[in-house]
Order: structure tokens, then C-alpha cells, then sequence
């Protein structure tokens, strides 16, 4: 009876343990575990340039699936605001920084959580190794991380101030992060300045800079313009013209718009007393006298060619662009000889000013409210939210970067990894200028600013009306689109 007794408990108690050495996952593990498919749209990058890191998120995340877009940029809005009405739109796309204030505003975007829940794949066990799942919750970047971590530009165009619901106070949210910042920088046709007798682009705004110009500017017997020493000066056929004029208007001291919305860029710094010290205007006058032919510095009239084909065609001594024009002017003129140096400055100024361009990865606000998604449920829709952020926090992080960078040839968003481009042949310029290039258009309509803008120039090189006036009336024109 007794040996009956025994074997019947240890049979029992083998069950029991082996009953509780089959690992059961939690209910929330196996929700987290649910197949998640994320569709993603970029323009420029083709799928090449994140299929290395989708693989290394597949690793850790086997459950999500990233399915990658590549869209023209000329159709692009288009047709996310397109996919957004009819409710077909991406989980995570790409927008410019000048966008987030119109995407935000227009509900088509969501911050960022400050954590996220995830399952992450762990090997366990000694002899027998299997893998297991474990729910992690993981604080998204901090806006001091943000501040520490990224440039300076991106702090003041991703973070959005928005009202928090509870307690009505306006509270700093992110609404994205960058993978690269482009800077405005000078090209410059060697041949065109050996043949003139100039060793050096010049670094200043300065005298020497438009004697440079007027050298290089050949006219014909009829007073035509047949090479040209600067696109400066004009609007509709120079590339990124509202860029150039903004750049010049920072560097000379004016601020373009306060934190609160308003934009300043025609008045006169606070507090200064030389009441004939404009700095917007007077560098609106410099940028448009390049377009005067009474001034010695003409070159540059709306007759010519669009700046980069006068560039490509050795009919353009200095152009200014961003890194992403290098490609396109390499396989176009092979055998086009000129180099790319750091944007002019003001001389005797304390401080450089560059100007940024650049995406941002943000997600869709649309993914929490989609019926697709709700279909599973609240939790699943809200889990699916926070792995796109997921994914972007991933994404952005300096071991990722570095393959996207390497692959794509931009300039870094990230501040430790300046340093590792500086003696890139082709983007060390660039890459140069990020610590201090800076934006300035937090409005809901920057299409909208950027033809005022060149309604602006335009009117100046009229010349029918004072300049006070122009740049006066451009301002309140840009006012109204901050908000519309």
C-alpha cells in the first residue's frame, strides 16, 4: 500500500512540474505578438537605403512587417492628402519641416507617446536554449534627448506646444525626427574662375564677393547676358530662391518670425536705435541688385535659364544648392569641373548662420481611428500606433543612421556623427554647416509663404513701389498663412 502511495505521488508531482515548466505567455504578450504591417512612404530614397535596418527591426520585432514606398516628390502631397480622404494613407511618411505646423494642425499626424510597449525575442536556458517573449516598456526621447542628441534646427520645427486635454496647459510634444539635414551651400565652376584670374570662391558678402561677380558676368555686344557670376537676384528661375533670400536676411540679423507667430522680418531688431537700420530690407536691396543692370554686380535677369541648366551648361559661375542637387549635376555634366564650399557669411558677424532643409518620419493620427485597425480593437489600433513610433525611434538612433547615411550620401541630423563626415569628399560641406543652419517657417501653409516670397523679390526688381512697402506688405501677406 505504501509503495502504491509513493509511486502514485511521485507520477503527481512529475505532472504537476511538468505542467508548470510549459511556460504560458501572459495575456498582454500575446496581444503584443499580434502581426502588425506598416506602410511607410518617402520620396528621394529608394527601398535600397532602409532595407538593411528594416531587417536588423525585423530581428528584434519578427511580429511587424514594414512595407516600403518610394513616390515622386512632384506627386507626393498630392497624393497623401489623396490616400488620407479616402482612408488608405501610410502608418508612417515623410514630411518637410516647413509641413508639421499644416499636418499637425490638420489632424493628419500624432506626437509621439513618451513609452511604448513592445515584445522583444530573448534566448534563455542553459542547456536547452529556446526563445522566449518578453513585454518591455520603453520611454520614447526625451525633449532634453532631442535638444542633446539632434542639431539645433530640429528642436524649435518638431516640437509642437498643443493644450493638454487635462489639465488645459500648453504642453511641448514631438511630432518627428529627422534622418538627415541638407544646408544651403555655394557651387562654384572652377574653369569659369581660373579663366577670370580668381584662386579662391570668397567666404564673405563683401566687396570682394561682387567684384568676383562682376568679373565672372559676361555680356554681349547687345548688353545680353551670356555668362552669368551669380544666380542671385531673381526668383522663378533660381533654384530654391526664397531660401536664399531668407539666408541672407538671418545672416544680416533679422529675425524671421517670434515664438509667438509673428512674423518680423520686415521691422527693425527691438530696441535699436538707428531708425535707418533695416536688416531685412537692406538685404532684400542686395539680393535684388544682382538683377539691376545699373549696378555693377547685374547678373542675373528672368530671361535666363533655370540655374541649375545654366550651371550644367558652364553658363553659371556660382549656384547655390543642397547636397541632394551633387548627384544630379555629377551624371548630368560629367565633365563639368566645380567644387562646393561653405555658403558666404557677413563679415565681422560673431556667429555663422547656414539655412536647413530637411524631412522629418512622422506617424498618421489616422492609424488610432482606422476601421481596419479597430476591427481588432482599441488596444490593437493604439499598439500598432506606437510601434510606427517605435520604429522611427529605431530608425533615427546613430547605429541605423550611420547605414542610411552611408548609402544615401546626406548630411547628418545627429551631432555625434558630424565629425565622421567632415572629410567626406562630397557632403563635408554640408555636413559642416548643420550645427548652425537654422529654420524659421512654423505656418500652415509654407507653399503659400514661398510665392510671397517671390512675389516679393519680383516687386522689388520693379522697382514701382518703395521697398519699405514691399517687404512691409510680404510680411503681412506670410502672417496670414501662420495659422490660416
Amino acid at each position: 500500500m505504501y509503495k502504491k502511495s509513493l509511486l502514485f505521488l511521485i507520477i503527481f508531482s512529475l505532472l504537476f512540474t511538468a505542467g508548470f515548466g510549459c511556460k504560458r505567455e501572459n495575456k498582454a504578450v500575446v496581444n503584443l505578438k499580434k502581426p502588425i504591417a506598416l506602410d511607410y512612404w518617402r520620396v528621394w530614397d529608394d527601398t535600397d537605403a532602409f532595407s538593411d535596418i528594416i531587417t536588423r527591426y525585423k530581428q528584434r520585432h519578427p511580429f511587424v512587417t514594414i512595407n516600403y514606398r518610394k513616390l515622386r516628390y512632384d506627386e507626393y502631397e498630392n497624393e497623401l492628402i489623396e490616400a488620407f480622404a479616402t482612408d488608405r494613407g501610410p502608418d508612417i511618411f515623410s514630411i518637410h519641416n516647413t509641413w508639421i505646423r499644416k499636418y499637425q494642425s490638420k489632424g493628419l499626424i500624432e506626437h509621439m507617446p513618451t513609452s511604448i510597449q513592445m515584445v522583444y525575442p530573448v534566448i534563455k536556458g542553459s542547456i536547452k536554449k529556446e526563445v522566449v517573449y518578453e513585454q518591455r516598456t520603453t520611454k520614447s526621447i526625451t525633449l532634453k534627448q532631442l535638444k542633446d542628441k539632434f542639431v539645433d534646427s530640429v528642436y524649435g520645427d518638431v516640437v509642437v506646444p498643443i493644450r493638454d486635454a487635462k489639465s488645459g496647459k500648453l504642453v511641448e510634444r514631438v511630432y518627428g525626427l529627422p534622418l538627415f539635414i541638407d544646408t544651403l551651400a555655394m557651387y562654384y565652376n572652377k574653369d569659369l574662375f581660373n579663366n577670370a584670374g580668381i584662386t579662391n570662391p570668397p567666404e564673405f558678402w563683401d566687396r570682394e564677393f561682387q567684384q568676383d561677380v562682376k568679373k565672372l558676368t559676361k555680356q554681349d555686344n547687345k548688353g545680353q547676358l551670356i555668362q552669368s557670376g551669380a544666380a542671385l537676384g531673381g526668383s522663378d528661375n533660381i533654384e530654391r530662391s526664397t531660401d536664399i533670400i531668407t539666408l541672407l536676411m538671418m545672416q544680416n540679423g533679422t529675425k524671421m518670425m517670434e515664438n509667438n507667430g509673428q512674423v518680423r522680418f520686415h521691422m527693425r531688431p527691438e530696441g535699436f536705435k538707428d531708425k535707418s537700420y533695416n536688416p531685412g530690407l537692406d538685404a532684400l536691396r542686395f539680393y535684388t541688385d544682382f538683377s539691376n543692370p545699373a549696378k555693377e554686380v547685374y547678373s542675373w535677369n528672368k530671361s535666363l535659364d533655370n540655374s541649375i541648366d545654366m550651371f550644367l551648361n558652364n553658363k553659371l559661375a556660382i549656384m547655390f544648392g543642397y547636397s541632394y542637387m551633387l548627384p544630379q549635376i555629377k551624371a548630368d555634366a560629367p565633365k563639368l569641373n566645380f567644387s562646393v564650399t561653405n555658403v558666404p557669411q557677413i563679415e565681422g558677424s560673431d556667429q555663422s548662420i547656414n539655412y536647413a532643409n530637411y524631412w522629418v518620419e512622422s506617424v498618421s493620427k489616422k492609424i488610432l481611428t482606422d476601421p481596419n485597425n479597430l476591427k481588432y480593437g482599441k488596444d490593437y489600433a493604439k499598439q500598432k500606433f506606437d510601434t510606427a513610433w517605435n520604429f522611427i525611434q529605431f530608425l533615427t538612433q546613430e547605429e541605423q543612421a550611420k547605414i542610411y547615411l552611408k548609402k544615401t550620401k546626406k548630411p547628418t541630423a545627429l551631432r555625434n556623427l558630424v565629425k565622421d563626415q567632415l572629410d567626406d569628399q562630397d557632403i563635408g560641406v554640408f555636413a559642416e554647416q548643420v550645427l548652425t543652419a537654422k529654420s524659421w517657417y512654423h505656418g500652415v501653409n509654407a507653399n503659400a509663404m514661398e510665392s510671397i516670397m517671390n512675389e516679393m523679390i519680383n516687386e522689388a526688381i520693379a522697382g514701382q513701389k518703395p521697398l519699405e512697402n514691399i517687404i512691409g506688405l510680404s510680411a503681412k501677406k506670410v502672417q496670414q498663412t501662420i495659422n490660416e
